[in-house]
């Protein structure tokens, strides 16, 4: 007799009521841009009080020099994780001068793709093949795209939950194995329902018409400067963001660790004509690390990825492949630009009973075809999805938004209450309560409240510009934790430090370094 979502979740009750998923472990990355008082990007270099963006383990640059990134370390208590967050932002408004953190996922006004510096890491072969990377992604996408910011989520269970859930399921594989096939069928049924969360939390509806300038596109115009799409809920996940017509190829729909990696390996190992035509080295620059589909693994643009923390010189599909997966990384959800850092405790508790149900609900492999409706799924929220009666595809045939909401939220109902056993509080009923109403309501949700505040304030610059502002002053009227603040100056000056030391600890050239490198890709 096959195990239900029901039989899963009776069966973890007394567990839960002892606290077992109060171990839920999660960590926030999350981007935002330097900007001027004026909306434009800023062209200051990374400021070093923040420390080196290669070593300082905590803020960090992503694709632009101008483009802080922030990460916590993986903890099981929410109320740390944000907290952190939090300080992080203060420790770093403190360092800004007169510069702001772009609140919203779409960036400010752009002069062009040669306005978005490429991040700089120092002269190490480690450092410089993090710029000549970006540089390809340059050369292979534009600038323009890589300036989008957003938060990535990082989730795993507790390592006592997975002989009991294998007990359950008289499975006999070795527990790595049972775990990471569980992984990914978490990892599929996102895939079938995360549109919910693009619908809940897609906060960009709207851009600045610089982002777009001499392409072609179906946005509307909002006003002199600001485009968009009446019902979009999420841009920056729709064809305007992320994309890469070589990847489209790739069919990656997760149905096993083995394959996943597999593909992800042919793909960085198998050239590309559009590329080659790129060249590697032309002269002195190195435009790109290769000119393969994919010139690193991290170069694969996905909403969701299995994640295992690589070893030293490990590549990391290499050490998924060897030891599973430890956490899943969740890459589809917009900055929220009405929090100071980008998410908020409910969102939170949303995304964590959410993640626990895609974990828990059987979920079948994924074939071709439906892979395809997956995707029109996707499009359709990401451009229209705050339009009433929106139908959407199901193996079982069409269904319209609302409906389908309603009976994901009914599924999700019991999933919070599992997880709110182990609390005080109902923190993820209350979650579930919060939101619900957006199903019938989209003018409740952050896309509509967005395009809302882009109106009042005359365009999506002044709106965004808006919030930066009350944020940094709210940020900056706070006091941070003392051992935090310690901390991250700790930090920001001994990464400095290492950045030299690895420096001067280089014995090769870069050349005979990315030699090495690509050869070990087998």
């Amino acid at each position: 007799m096959s195990v239900t979502l029901h039989d899963r979740l009776q069966f973890l009750q007394p567990v839960a009521q002892r606290g077992l998923f109060n171990q839920i472990q999660r960590g926030l990355e999350k981007e935002g841009l330097r900007v001027t008082h004026k909306g434009d990007l800023a062209q200051t270099e990374h400021p070093k009080a923040l420390g080196s963006a290669l070593t300082n383990p905590h803020i960090t640059t992503d694709y632009s020099e101008a483009l802080l990134e922030f990460i916590t370390p993986a903890v099981s208590k929410l109320d740390d994780t944000l907290a952190f967050m939090q300080d992080l932002h203060r420790f770093s408004y403190r360092h800004l001068q007169d510069e702001l953190i772009w609140p919203a996922s779409m960036p400010c006004k752009l002069q062009g793709n040669e306005s978005v510096p490429i991040a700089q890491y120092g002269r190490s072969n480690t450092g410089t093949m993090k710029t000549v990377y970006r540089n390809g992604l340059s050369y292979r996408y534009g600038r323009i795209m890589q300036a989008i910011a957003g938060l990535h989520y990082n989730f795993s269970l507790p390592d006592q939950l997975w002989p009991a859930l294998q007990h359950l399921q008289g499975d006999k594989q070795p527990l790595e194995t049972f775990k990471s096939n569980q992984y990914f069928a978490l990892i599929r049924n996102f895939r079938r329902y995360s549109w919910l969360l693009l619908y809940l939390f897609g906060a960009s509806p709207a851009i600045h018409k610089s982002f777009v300038e001499g392409k072609q596109h179906q946005l509307e115009t909002l006003d002199d400067e600001t485009l968009y799409l009446p019902y979009a809920t999420s841009l920056r996940m729709s064809g305007l963001g992320y994309q890469n017509n070589a990847q489209a190829s790739l069919k990656i729909c997760f149905n096993s660790l083995t394959n996943y990696v597999t593909t992800l390996s042919h793909a960085i190992k198998t050239p590309h004509k559009p590329y080659a035509e790129i060249g590697v080295k032309v002269g002195e620059e190195y435009r790109q690390l290769n000119s393969n589909i994919l010139q690193i693994e991290n170069e694969y643009y996905s909403d969701i990825r299995p994640k295992r923390v690589a070893k030293s010189g490990e590549r990391p599909s290499e050490a998924l492949l060897k030891r599973g997966v430890e956490y899943i990384e969740v890459r589809c959800i917009d900055l929220n630009p009405f929090e100071a850092i980008g998410i908020n405790k409910s969102q939170a508790r949303f995304v964590d009973t959410f993640l626990l149900f895609c974990l828990l609900e059987n979920s079948p492999q994924i074939p071709d075809d439906e892979c395809e409706q997956l995707d029109v799924n996707h499009h359709q929220i990401v451009n229209f999805g705050r339009q009433s009666n929106l139908m959407l595809h199901t193996p079982e045939g069409e269904i319209s938004r609302e409906a389908w909401s309603h009976q994901l939220f009914d599924q999700l109902q019991a999933v919070a209450a599992l997880l709110d056993s182990g609390l005080e509080q109902p923190e993820h009923q209350n979650a579930l309560d919060l939101y619900r109403p957006m199903i019938d309501q989209p003018e409740l949700t952050p896309s509509a409240q967005v395009l809302a505040g882009i109106q009042a304030a005359g365009g999506f610059v002044p709106f965004a510009l808006q919030q930066a502002v009350a944020q940094a002053e709210q940020l900056n009227n706070t006091e941070m934790d003392k051992a935090r603040q310690a901390l991250f100056s700790q930090l920001a000056e001994t990464s400095i430090q290492q950045q030299a030391d690895i420096e001067a600890a280089d014995q090769i050239s870069f050349e005979e370094y990315l030699a090495n490198y690509m050869a070990n890709l087998g």
